[in-house]
């Protein structure tokens, strides 16, 4: 229950930020048209081996309105694989994989931490192998899922342009697998991802 209430309270923090950074830019001269330097590059990616494979290739491309309020787009791209075994012997394996889009905007209440918000969809599919008494298959029915990530982040500088990022997600349109319905790609807890921001 405290995990839902502190998720409300970020998400409510974003759009009570994107208010503010607009009044904020109000009394500030208007940028003349789009600003390059403000386009930022970034996204998580990660890559694991083993009886738990993992791949994750998703980049963002956003922008820095001001010094309060960012946003952008960007494309999910993950596949994993889980082999569980038991004394050597393959028991079953799992596949699933995501593609997807997302839109995101980030509140930074202060120069280096931001609350983030960030609405998927996703579509999500896989399969099941048995392989005891004996080897039968099976497809997880392929369907397009939404997600909302809420979460708070740190950004810490490192070079001209760029920085790492740290942050701790929860997805609050969670849905947890019904076999052969496929769950969000997210689980049900809350999650920390490392990316890296650079400037364009």
């Amino acid at each position: 229950m405290r995990k839902r209430m502190l998720l409300a309270v970020c998400c409510l923090f974003v759009f009570m930020g994107t208010g503010w950074a607009q009044d904020d830019a109000t009394k500030e001269e208007a940028p003349k048209g789009f600003d390059r330097s403000r386009l930022f590059v970034g996204g998580n990616f990660g890559l694991t081996f083993g009886n738990f494979t993992f791949i994750n290739v998703s980049p963002q491309l956003g922008y820095r309105f001001n010094d309060m309020f960012a946003a952008g787009i960007g494309i999910n791209g993950q596949f994993s694989q889980l082999k569980y075994k038991s004394g050597g012997t393959t028991l079953y394996k799992e596949r699933y994989g995501v593609a997807g889009m997302n839109v995101f905007g980030r509140f930074y209440p202060i120069q280096q931490g931001f609350i983030q918000l960030q609405p998927e969809m996703n579509y999500i599919w896989g399969s099941r192998a048995d392989y005891t008494p004996q080897e039968t298959k099976s497809s997880i029915n392929g369907k397009i899922l939404p997600s909302l990530l809420a979460g708070v982040g740190a950004y810490l500088p490192a070079g001209r342009a760029g920085g790492l990022v740290i942050m701790a997600q929860y997805d609050l349109l969670h849905k947890s697998s019904n076999y052969p319905n496929p769950a969000t790609p997210y689980g049900s807890n809350i999650f920390l991802t490392v990316g890296f921001n650079a400037g364009l």
